[in-house]
Protein backbone atom coordinates (compact mmCIF):
# COMPACT_ATOMS: atom_id res chain seq x y z
CA UNK A 1 0.00 0.00 0.00
CA UNK A 2 2.97 2.19 0.72
CA UNK A 3 4.02 1.62 -2.78
CA UNK A 4 0.68 2.75 -4.09
CA UNK A 5 0.55 5.83 -2.38
CA UNK A 6 4.28 7.04 -3.52
CA UNK A 7 2.63 6.12 -7.39
CA UNK A 8 -0.12 7.91 -6.55
CA UNK A 9 1.43 11.00 -4.91
CA UNK A 10 4.12 10.94 -8.00
CA UNK A 11 1.31 10.92 -10.45
CA UNK A 12 -0.62 14.03 -9.01
CA UNK A 13 2.96 15.67 -9.27
CA UNK A 14 3.36 14.40 -12.84
CA UNK A 15 -0.04 15.69 -13.61
CA UNK A 16 0.75 18.70 -12.39
CA UNK A 17 3.65 19.43 -14.50
CA UNK A 18 2.28 17.98 -17.52
CA UNK A 19 1.89 20.90 -20.28
CA UNK A 20 -1.54 22.19 -20.22
CA UNK A 21 -3.33 23.89 -23.32
CA UNK A 22 -2.75 27.36 -24.24
CA UNK A 23 -5.95 29.61 -24.34
CA UNK A 24 -5.45 31.83 -27.33
CA UNK A 25 -6.02 35.24 -26.88
CA UNK A 26 -6.48 38.27 -28.90
CA UNK A 27 -5.36 42.08 -27.68
CA UNK A 28 -6.52 45.06 -28.73
CA UNK A 29 -5.91 48.46 -28.01
CA UNK A 30 -7.50 51.86 -29.46
CA UNK A 31 -6.21 55.05 -30.96
CA UNK A 32 -7.43 58.38 -31.88
CA UNK A 33 -6.85 59.51 -35.29
CA UNK A 34 -7.10 63.66 -36.28
CA UNK A 35 -5.29 66.03 -39.01
CA UNK A 36 -5.38 69.77 -39.64
CA UNK A 37 -5.76 70.43 -42.84
CA UNK A 38 -4.54 74.07 -43.84
CA UNK A 39 -6.00 76.01 -46.39
CA UNK A 40 -3.95 76.84 -49.36
CA UNK A 41 -3.98 78.81 -52.26
CA UNK A 42 -2.06 79.39 -55.80
CA UNK A 43 -2.22 81.84 -58.40
CA UNK A 44 -1.41 81.31 -62.24
CA UNK A 45 -1.06 83.78 -64.86
CA UNK A 46 0.03 83.63 -68.37
CA UNK A 47 2.01 86.43 -70.19
CA UNK A 48 -0.25 88.65 -71.77
CA UNK A 49 0.58 89.96 -75.19
CA UNK A 50 -1.42 92.31 -77.09
CA UNK A 51 -1.23 92.34 -80.80
CA UNK A 52 0.14 95.29 -82.24
CA UNK A 53 -1.14 98.69 -81.67
CA UNK A 54 -2.34 100.79 -84.35
CA UNK A 55 -5.04 103.12 -82.42
CA UNK A 56 -8.00 100.31 -82.49
CA UNK A 57 -9.00 98.86 -79.33
CA UNK A 58 -6.84 94.80 -78.03
CA UNK A 59 -7.87 92.75 -76.49
CA UNK A 60 -6.33 89.52 -75.96
CA UNK A 61 -7.78 86.67 -73.34
CA UNK A 62 -5.32 85.18 -71.40
CA UNK A 63 -6.35 84.14 -68.03
CA UNK A 64 -5.47 84.50 -64.19
CA UNK A 65 -6.69 82.30 -62.18
CA UNK A 66 -6.43 80.78 -58.63
CA UNK A 67 -6.82 77.34 -56.75
CA UNK A 68 -7.47 77.52 -53.18
CA UNK A 69 -8.28 74.29 -50.97
CA UNK A 70 -11.91 73.36 -50.82
CA UNK A 71 -14.04 75.90 -48.75
CA UNK A 72 -11.07 78.71 -48.41
CA UNK A 73 -12.24 81.72 -48.34
CA UNK A 74 -9.86 83.90 -50.56
CA UNK A 75 -9.42 87.86 -51.87
CA UNK A 76 -7.20 88.38 -54.93
CA UNK A 77 -5.86 91.93 -55.93
CA UNK A 78 -3.80 92.99 -58.98
CA UNK A 79 -1.16 95.84 -58.53
CA UNK A 80 -1.24 98.83 -60.49
CA UNK A 81 1.62 97.89 -62.19
CA UNK A 82 4.78 99.83 -63.16
CA UNK A 83 3.76 102.16 -65.07
CA UNK A 84 4.11 106.65 -63.72
CA UNK A 85 1.12 107.62 -62.29
CA UNK A 86 -0.65 103.70 -62.64
CA UNK A 87 -3.72 102.95 -60.34
CA UNK A 88 -6.02 99.78 -60.61
CA UNK A 89 -8.41 102.11 -62.97
CA UNK A 90 -5.93 103.61 -65.34
CA UNK A 91 -2.93 101.24 -66.15
CA UNK A 92 -0.25 102.66 -68.03
CA UNK A 93 2.48 100.33 -69.30
CA UNK A 94 6.45 101.51 -69.73
CA UNK A 95 9.05 102.09 -72.65
CA UNK A 96 10.31 104.22 -74.38
CA UNK A 97 8.62 107.87 -74.69
CA UNK A 98 6.49 110.16 -73.50
CA UNK A 99 2.98 108.56 -74.59
CA UNK A 100 2.52 105.11 -73.26
CA UNK A 101 -0.57 102.67 -73.80
CA UNK A 102 -2.82 102.25 -70.89
CA UNK A 103 -4.89 98.77 -70.56
CA UNK A 104 -7.42 97.52 -68.13
CA UNK A 105 -7.71 94.20 -66.66
CA UNK A 106 -11.23 92.53 -66.47
CA UNK A 107 -13.31 89.57 -65.96
CA UNK A 108 -15.92 90.50 -68.30
CA UNK A 109 -16.24 90.36 -72.16
CA UNK A 110 -17.44 94.15 -71.93
CA UNK A 111 -14.14 95.07 -70.13
CA UNK A 112 -16.29 97.27 -67.23
CA UNK A 113 -14.91 95.32 -63.80
CA UNK A 114 -11.43 96.62 -63.30
CA UNK A 115 -9.55 94.60 -61.20
CA UNK A 116 -7.22 96.55 -58.88
CA UNK A 117 -6.38 96.44 -54.97
CA UNK A 118 -9.05 97.91 -53.02
CA UNK A 119 -10.99 95.46 -51.20
CA UNK A 120 -14.57 95.38 -51.44
CA UNK A 121 -14.11 97.41 -54.35
CA UNK A 122 -12.03 95.74 -57.72
CA UNK A 123 -10.51 93.11 -56.21
CA UNK A 124 -12.01 89.55 -56.07
CA UNK A 125 -13.18 87.84 -53.18
CA UNK A 126 -14.22 83.76 -53.53
CA UNK A 127 -14.34 80.64 -52.12
CA UNK A 128 -11.98 77.97 -52.97
CA UNK A 129 -13.43 74.65 -54.86
CA UNK A 130 -10.09 72.58 -55.05
CA UNK A 131 -10.06 74.04 -58.73
CA UNK A 132 -8.68 76.70 -60.92
CA UNK A 133 -11.63 79.56 -60.84
CA UNK A 134 -10.24 82.25 -63.48
CA UNK A 135 -10.44 85.97 -61.76
CA UNK A 136 -9.05 87.91 -65.16
CA UNK A 137 -10.06 86.89 -68.69
CA UNK A 138 -9.39 89.69 -70.67
CA UNK A 139 -7.73 92.69 -70.60
CA UNK A 140 -7.92 95.68 -73.31
CA UNK A 141 -6.12 98.75 -74.85
CA UNK A 142 -8.99 100.75 -75.57
CA UNK A 143 -9.12 102.72 -78.95
CA UNK A 144 -8.35 106.41 -79.87
CA UNK A 145 -4.71 106.29 -77.83
CA UNK A 146 -1.76 108.04 -79.86
CA UNK A 147 0.97 106.77 -77.77
CA UNK A 148 4.68 106.91 -78.84
CA UNK A 149 5.50 104.18 -81.40
CA UNK A 150 8.05 101.40 -79.63
CA UNK A 151 8.19 98.04 -77.36
CA UNK A 152 5.77 98.93 -74.49
CA UNK A 153 5.09 96.68 -70.93
CA UNK A 154 4.49 96.13 -67.82
CA UNK A 155 4.01 93.76 -64.75
CA UNK A 156 1.26 93.16 -62.58
CA UNK A 157 2.18 91.27 -59.22
CA UNK A 158 -1.37 88.75 -58.39
CA UNK A 159 -1.84 88.54 -54.51
CA UNK A 160 -3.89 86.14 -52.86
CA UNK A 161 -5.11 86.51 -49.45
CA UNK A 162 -6.48 83.55 -47.69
Amino acid sequence: MRFALHVFALGILASGLMLRPSVAATPSATFGVSATVQASCRASANAMAFRTYAAKAANPTYPVSVTCSNSAPYNVDFSAGMGFGATAAIRQMIGSGAALPGYALSSSPRGIVNRGHTAGTDTMAGTGNGAAQVLVDQSQISEGQYVAPGAHADSIIVTVTY
